[in-house]
């Protein structure tokens, strides 16, 4: 490695300098503080784990996104973490049980094997919250409500939210019996909207006319609320879709009167999570950033793994992300610089002006005040010490 190769970090892989650090931390304290007054409790989980417990439940996807290594004092294989929610799915069932509801939040660091998309980074700051207990849709409206409460504290004036529901395509994958392989297949056409390739594969293994336009519908079945209408009539011989449908139905009525400026999308082929999902999900996306800056859904059965099956929803807010789209304020830090010297006059104006919450640097003569950040400097003036601008 040369001299110059030294300071390089890995693709993906970087650092926060002050202004943005600021901005960031700034809006990770605020959505705490928010998620705070809804009666959520702040956790800390560890960056990392034993991998028996922290990739459980959540699919290939998350295993494929984890580093890992092997622990030196016991042998077994430690992961760094790539999503919190499987930590905070183990806290409720052991850590911070609760006999009823239990609401938590969080935000941290994670870090992926590979970046999520192309521009993405490979260690990004999250925020996130994490709803248990709660079967009910009250739960869901809950959750939605304060990731557009989270979006509207990111500066975010135009607030857009995708939402779908899996319970739609697991109704029609069991009237058709598909197998795993199958679903699979199916699956991963349909995220890619794959239409014709969709067409051939319905044409090859779905030999009811009726449950094969079933399959062909879903990709076009994405727009605004009056996609809901056209779903209920076309899954009438379903009552588990029917009753998917209805719930992104109630949801949309409530989030349209709380927060009538969010534009709702609605796109029932939209399997975000699919393999540990089990209800409604959503994403929210920002003009200039083709990929989610939250997203979240309903997974009621991550808790098994863990001896205690309980009711769960929440989102995850890519902060990093965020601060990419340029919404978080770069305040400048501005200064006061003060000639350090052994009077203790000086030593408590200087402790009085850093309990007010200035920023007092140190600074020789030889210093660049503009550097620092200093606008203003303390200087002794008729018996008192003075702050004045520069």
């Amino acid at each position: 490695m040369t001299y110059a190769d030294r300071w390089l970090l890995p693709d993906g892989v970087e650092e926060i300098l002050p202004a943005e650090a600021k901005a960031i931390d700034a809006l990770r304290r605020r959505l705490l503080d928010l998620y705070s007054t809804w009666g959520y409790d702040m956790v800390i989980p560890p960056l990392l784990e034993y991998t028996d417990s922290l990739l459980i439940g959540l699919g290939r996807d998350v295993d494929l996104l984890t580093f890992k290594v092997t622990d030196q004092l016991s042998g077994r294989t430690l992961g760094l973490r790539a999503d919190i929610t499987p930590q905070t799915a183990r806290m409720d069932a052991h850590s911070f049980h609760r006999s009823g509801a239990n609401r938590l939040c969080y935000a941290g660091h994670v870090v992926h094997t590979r970046p999520k998309n192309p521009l993405a980074t490979r260690t990004p700051i999250q925020a996130g919250l994490e709803f248990y207990g709660e079967s009910g849709i009250a739960a869901d409206i809950e959750v939605v409500s304060l990731l557009l409460e989270s979006l509207s504290i990111a500066g975010l004036t135009h607030q857009h939210i995708d939402l779908g529901h899996v319970g739609i395509y697991r109704a029609i994958a069991a009237s058709a019996g598909l197998s795993k392989e199958q679903e699979e297949t199916f699956f991963e056409l349909l995220q890619r909207k794959a239409t014709t390739e969709i067409r051939a594969w319905v044409a090859a293994n779905i030999n009811d006319i009726e449950t094969a336009n079933l399959f062909l519908a879903l990709p076009g079945l994405a727009g605004d609320k009056s996609v809901l209408q056209k779903a209920k009539a076309l899954f009438s011989g379903l009552t588990a879709a029917q009753h998917a449908v209805e719930q992104l139905m109630q949801v949309a009525e409530i989030i349209e009167r709380r927060y009538p400026t969010a534009e709702l999308y609605f796109d029932l082929g939209e399997l975000r999570g699919y393999h540990y999902l089990t209800g409604l999900v959503f994403a929210a996306f920002a003009p200039g950033y083709g990929n989610p800056i939250a997203s979240g859904g309903r997974y009621d059965h991550i808790g098994e793994v863990f001896g205690r099956a309980r009711p769960a929803t929440g989102f995850a807010v890519d902060i990093t992300a965020i601060s990419k789209l340029g919404l978080l304020p770069r305040k400048s830090l501005n200064a006061i610089a003060v000639i350090e010297s052994t009077d203790p006059l000086q030593w408590r104006a200087v402790s009085e002006l850093r309990q007010q919450g200035e920023r007092v640097v140190n600074v020789s003569a030889t210093s660049d005040l503009s550097e620092l950040g200093c606008d203003r400097h303390l200087i002794l003036r008729d018996g008192h010490y003075q702050v004045l601008a520069i």
